[in-house]
């Protein structure tokens, strides 16, 4: 089995970005879709990971190819919403192989 064969769910990547300015000309932010793509979301018992001086409690691990995901963007897989506190790099001994993403569920 390869790895693409272990990724069984489908997420859509979201990153907080301008999408237009108001009748002030100021930038108007909201989450917009930037990809969607295969991955295999995992929950867990929980991993405490600092975030700037905040602790939070990581519930949920996504695996993903090499992507364009950074923290604090959120993630939608079905009709739940998660924030990205962590990306990490797994090497393959050539390069970078996938990423996996520490996650808290967001409420919308």
């Amino acid at each position: 089995m390869t790895y693409l064969e272990l990724l069984i769910n489908t997420c859509t990547i979201r990153r907080w970005t301008d999408s237009g300015t108001d009748a002030y000309g100021s930038p108007i932010k909201s989450w917009g879709d930037i990809a969607t793509k295969p991955c295999r979301l995992v929950a867990g018992a929980g991993k405490e990971i600092k975030v700037g001086t905040e602790v939070v409690v990581s519930n949920h691990r996504l695996f993903l190819e090499d992507v364009d995901i950074t923290e604090r963007d959120r993630v939608a897989i079905g009709t739940e919403t998660y924030e990205v506190v962590l990306v990490s790099d797994r090497q393959n001994g050539t390069g970078v192989h996938h990423k996996e993403c520490d996650l808290i569920g967001v409420s919308s």
